[in-house]
């Protein structure tokens, strides 16, 4: 009997090692694709900072939670978690457009931009993952 429970182990294991590296992948590149600099905010106790950020990461696992549910191989879960990782950096461009001077004002600890980056990076997200399960 527990050895049926642990069939599906290596699966398990495989998937998740990809949702973590994607994560990673997504922190690093995102990190650096904003024009403020999030961890060392958030090591100054800028609470706009992990709240974007928080959020952003939120809005990016959810889309990679669906293609892990979906996912017809590891690689098909892999290429949607880097269509997800695109669309969280097409979001906050996009959020930059009707308040230019987003990342200015999250460094400064302003929470009203940083909460519209981080919940408009989490409704893209779940956007992104219901359109992944067809």
């Amino acid at each position: 009997m527990l050895l049926q429970s642990l069939a599906g182990l290596p699966a398990f294991l495989a998937y998740l090692c990809t949702a973590l590296i994607a994560s990673i992948l997504y922190l690093l590149i995102y990190t650096r694709v904003t024009h403020h600099d999030e961890f060392a905010l958030i090591a100054k106790n800028v609470p706009g900072a992990a709240v974007s950020l928080g959020l952003a990461l939120l809005g990016f696992a959810l889309p990679v939670a669906s293609a892990i549910a979906h996912a017809a191989s590891i690689l098909d879960c892999a290429v949607w978690s880097l269509i997800a990782l695109a669309v969280q950096i097409g979001v906050y461009f996009l959020v930059r457009l009707p308040v230019p001077d987003l990342s200015n004002r999250i460094a400064a600890g302003q929470l009203a931009p940083a909460i519209w980056l981080g919940l408009a990076s989490l409704a893209a997200g779940a956007l992104n993952a219901a359109a992944m399960s067809y």
